[in-house]
């Protein structure tokens, strides 16, 4: 995970022995998931719950305790939640362009092109990705993600599928045409701005389960499950929702309704379960920042702030800096997840032809019993549901335990590949296609489709689940919603948008010989040259791989990961922190010390100087520790000194020593 790595080959782990006398074994202190492991921790690092030992006190004081195994306890909720959100998105996605066009019933539909419909898709999906900005400033500023998620839920996704579903019903309260507007609220409205807004929250309300430190190599697997419950609720949606469409579209389109009420019920029920951290309360701090972030990085002026105020936050905001000594932190913002997450737009590009124009490609292709080609949509999801387990239970584990990481540009590349080996199949399809109809005036099979929807599912393990790790990973603590939404954006709105001017830049390729943009049938088709457009995307995705490959890049992007791990490992360095630490203090009435403006994390990196002599656990990146030389090959000089005072080894020191000691190798 980009959150844990290091230049150093040391191994993240420590030895160590349970209760009951068995051979050491090796415990990995950023994967702390059992309790044989808690002796091994700092009191600082433990709580009073035995249900939820870990504790994690962040910089404004706030303490959170974490379960053992927040996967199992907590976070199966929030997947369970996003799986069936899925199941609703996809269902509609897949089958809105076979709906607009009047697959389904062809009496009542909304009789628009197949470039019309392919357009609505991408603006309702351009809406999705990029309205996660509102529901990122609704998390970190005022309501937490617990309660954005289900405010999104109840008063934009779940009202906006019903209107959809509204519009299916023939002369529905009275109307004898087809009721556009509606479909225009629901489909670019409603819809895509309940979906993006819980979008923004989801997956960093299910990270934010781990404990930061003790947990924080367990996210990367956290994010491979993740995604693979985005392609089950992708799979069954896109499975059921178009065959009961093929029977009858209104039932079809309710169902989505009903499952997503089903799914907010049983994330409100695990409600006492999550760990919810604190928002900011203040609008105003993520304002300044999304003005930075739209005004290339400038500094924002402070709208209606008076000139006295001004001056006296530019002053505090030196001292912070001249203090952190141009803390790493400062390196990353959200601006640097746009640009971290724009690599995968060529990857996006051509992912966001699953629900268009290979569904226009497929519209024309035999169905193979009752798989059309809304259904071949499937085809992607298994991909992911299969090689995601491969991938993130039997790869990564394996590169970890030989201490092999794959560079973040790495796996935006393999993704880039894959995506435009998809568009190649595209492109042999489109031939093929074209061929048989001219040789025998029939269609070829729809199963043709399911080489490029299998292949681009490979892409997505490689670069979308790498792009939301490390949107997470390196984004600011007060940040990670608004990262979230910025990398949302980057994997779905902007290619999107892209892909609109694409469509009317390239609208002649889509007209059959009579000038129309009908070409849901295959002797329309036969005249259009679609082709012409998957070679210009399969232009785009080599260009993906190219820049993903150039060392600059690689580079720049392993220089983040690095300003990001540095930020973690010292997250209270700052005046603000330590005049709460004082006024605590005061309020003990108890005397001022040294020690008391130091936290667990800048106590164990104090005595680096000793740890580094025993097996014991070695502060390292991102607050991970890594087991340092054997006890018996150390000079056993007496301890240093604290602080320069000459003050003796803090008992902090003495316990984690006395915990190692046992375990030192002995002749």
């Amino acid at each position: 995970s980009p959150a844990i790595s290091s230049t150093s080959s040391q191994q993240q782990s420590t030895t160590t022995t349970n209760n009951n006398n068995y051979p050491p074994k090796t415990l990995h202190l950023t994967a702390i998931s059992s309790p044989s492991h808690l002796p091994s921790l700092p009191s600082e690092l433990k709580s009073n719950n035995p249900t939820r030992p870990l504790l994690h006190i962040d910089e404004h004081g706030h303490p959170y305790h974490y379960f053992l195994n927040p996967m199992t306890q907590s976070v199966i909720l929030i997947l369970l939640v996003e799986m069936l959100e899925r199941f609703c998105f996809y269902g509609i996605n897949y089958t809105t362009t076979a709906y607009l066009t009047g697959e389904y019933n062809d009496d009542w539909n909304a009789d628009m092109p197949s470039i019309q419909a392919s357009s609505y898709v991408s603006i309702s999906t351009a809406v999705a990705y990029t309205t996660p900005f509102v529901g990122a400033m609704l998390a970190d500023n005022l309501l937490g993600e617990y309660i954005t998620i289900i405010m999104g839920c109840c008063l934009c996704y779940i009202p906006g599928l019903i209107l959809i579903a509204l519009t299916t019903i023939p002369n529905f309260m009275g109307r004898i045409d087809f009721n556009v507007r509606a479909i225009q609220w629901g489909l670019l409205v409603l819809w895509p701005i309940g979906t993006g807004t819980v979008k923004a929250c989801v997956n960093v309300f299910g990270a934010k389960q781990f404990h930061p430190i003790l947990q924080s190599s367990l996210i990367e697997r956290y994010y491979v499950n993740f995604y693979m419950c985005i392609n089950i609720g992708a799979l069954t949606g896109g499975v059921v929702v178009p065959i009961v469409a093929q029977w009858d579209v209104t039932w079809a389109y309710c169902i989505p309704v009903m499952v997503l009420v089903v799914g907010v019920s049983l994330f409100l029920f695990g409600g006492a379960r999550y760990v919810k951290p604190v928002p900011r309360y203040d609008v105003g701090y993520w304002m300044r920042e999304v003005g930075e972030l739209f005004c290339c990085g400038g500094q924002h002026d402070g709208g209606g702030e008076s000139s006295e105020r001004r001056s006296q936050r530019d002053k505090k905001q030196q001292l912070i800096q001249q203090q952190s000594n141009n803390s790493p932190a400062d390196k990353v913002g959200i601006g640097t997840v746009l640009l971290l997450s724009s690599l995968i737009i060529p990857f996006n590009i051509a992912y966001a032809q699953m629900a268009t124009t290979f569904i226009v490609q497929g519209s024309v292709m035999k169905p193979w019993g009752m798989i059309d080609a809304p259904m071949m949509n499937n085809a992607d999801a298994i991909s992911v549901l299969a090689f995601g387990y491969i991938i993130g239970n039997i790869i990564y584990p394996e590169l970890n335990r030989r201490q092999i990481k794959i560079p973040t540009t790495h796996k935006f590349a393999i993704g880039s590949a894959f995506g435009a080996v998809a568009v190649g199949c595209a492109i042999i399809t489109d031939y093929q296609i074209h061929r048989v109809y001219k040789e025998r005036g029939e269609a070829i099979s729809i199963l043709w489709q399911s080489f490029p929807y299998f292949l681009i599912g490979i892409g997505e393990i490689f670069a979308v689940s790498a792009a939301y790790e490390v949107a997470f990973t390196v984004a600011p603590a007060k940040k990670k919603s608004l990262a979230s939404a910025a990398n949302l954006f980057m994997v779905g709105g902007a290619p999107n948008v892209f892909c609109i001017y694409l469509y009317n830049a390239c609208r002649s390729w889509f007209l059959n010989a009579n000038g129309l943009a009908h070409i849901h049938k295959l002797s329309d088709y036969s005249t259009a040259k679609v082709v012409n457009y998957f070679w210009l995307l399969e232009a785009i995705a080599m260009f993906g791989v190219i820049v993903n490959l150039l060392p600059p890049v690689k580079n720049w992007v392993a220089s983040i990961e690095e300003a990001a791990a540095e930020a973690v490992k010292t997250p209270m360095n700052t005046p603000m922190i330590r005049k709460n630490l004082k006024q605590r203090r005061k309020d003990r009435g108890g005397t001022s010390s040294n020690n008391d403006e130091e936290t667990p994390l800048i106590k164990a990196k104090k005595h680096a100087d000793y740890l580094k002599y025993g097996s014991g656990p070695e502060l390292r990146k991102f607050g991970s520790m890594r087991a340092g030389p054997s006890l018996k090959n150390a000079h056993h000089n007496p301890p240093p000194t604290s602080g320069g005072q000459g003050q003796p080894t803090t008992s902090l020191a003495r316990e984690v020593k006395n915990k190692l000691e046992p375990y030192a190798d002995k002749k």
